[in-house]
């Protein structure tokens, strides 16, 4: 997943259905400079971390 994508999600009011490894997730926020999403299991809100953004998928 691209930046502007990872940002747009993030902001959105909507929920987008985006995985990491196959697990459903909710993005917090991006660091475009590092190319890295603050993210968590839906299933898991304290199990926060950072992953790089092209391993998330938007389904």
């Amino acid at each position: 997943m691209n930046g502007q994508r990872a940002m747009e999600i993030a902001a959105s009011p909507v929920m987008t259905k985006v995985t990491y490894n196959g697990i459903p997730i909710y993005i917090q926020n991006v660091d475009e400079k590092n190319e890295t999403a603050r993210i968590y299991p839906l299933h898991e809100p304290e199990n926060e971390q950072e992953v790089p953004l092209y391993t998330l998928e938007e389904h």
